[in-house]
């Protein structure tokens, strides 16, 4: 574990491997990149350093409340940054989820840093459109706006990121109230714009315009249904797609870490990938 100042804030990663083509991987949700480590672990042992990071407003790193776009352009940004520190630039760019958001992102936005994305999880669809902008932003207003900052201090997500870095804690106790649900408004607002799309947050020329080569995981739950992997493929000039030959199943989320059985494949399969590319 490291801390890097990346424009302005303590942002915490770890590089896993000693040597090899760069790989950034990026986790879901909220998460803190620990649930990647294993699969890291095992990317590495292939030839590859593997650079996880927390994203702000995620695990130890600094919590920053500013809704100029949405969060998964600042996030590309802030990896670009890291990545241009540790002189890691071009990387093999790859993420699940919100994660997967993130890959695309970067790479719509920072090409020359892009040598390929590697898409697993990909969300899309009605289901998602409708879950997520409440689970991020919407069930924190209420919150907000009925107990004030204590209240969100004491939420499971906002507790944990107090519990990784105390000076998350006065960060979020020193703004009104007031100022936190404009931000999270204008976030879901930005969220939701895209959020109908049949790849979440990317529209159909922006999937047209990757030009670097790409490889689709699908998901199979109801938030990353093995259709929008199927999709984000058909939308993205040359890409690869590999099955894990997995069922869809009609649940919410199926968390990452009970994905483990089939990370052996999965690394065959990106590093496979990588090798070639």
């Amino acid at each position: 574990m490291a801390i890097a100042t990346v424009r302005g804030l303590n942002i915490n990663y770890e590089i896993v491997g000693d040597a090899g083509p760069w790989v950034a991987l990026i986790t879901g949700g909220r998460r803190g990149y620990q649930e990647f480590l294993p699969l890291a672990g095992k990317i590495a042992a292939k030839g590859f350093r593997v650079l996880l990071h927390d994203r702000r407003n995620t695990g130890a790193s600094d919590i920053e409340l500013e809704a100029h776009e949405v969060e998964e352009a600042t996030w590309a940004d802030d990896l670009r940054d890291l990545l241009d520190q540790l002189g890691a630039a071009p990387a093999f760019i790859g993420g699940s989820s919100s994660g997967a958001r993130t890959a695309i992102m970067f790479g719509l936005r920072h090409p020359d840093a892009t040598r390929a994305l590697m898409l697993l999880r990909v969300t899309g669809g009605a289901f998602p459109a409708k879950r997520l902008p409440e689970m991020y932003y919407g069930q924190f207003i209420d919150i907000a706006k009925e107990g004030g900052m204590a209240a969100i201090c004491e939420t499971d997500t906002w507790r944990e990121r107090i519990e990784s870095n105390a000076a998350n804690h006065e960060k979020l106790m020193a703004m009104d109230a007031a100022e936190f649900i404009s931000t999270l408004s204008k976030w879901k607002e930005l969220f939701e714009a895209g959020a109908n799309l049949p790849v979440m947050g990317v529209t159909e020329d922006q999937l047209g315009g990757l030009k670097m080569p790409t490889i689709v995981i699908p998901g199979n739950d109801n938030t990353h249904s093995s259709e929008s992997g199927r999709t984000a493929h058909r939308m993205i000039p040359g890409s690869e797609i590999h099955d894990l030959g997995l069922d869809d199943v009609d649940v919410a989320l199926i968390p990452y870490p009970d994905w483990a059985p089939y990370e052996p494949k999965i690394v065959d399969v990106l590093t496979g990938f990588m090798k070639r590319n």
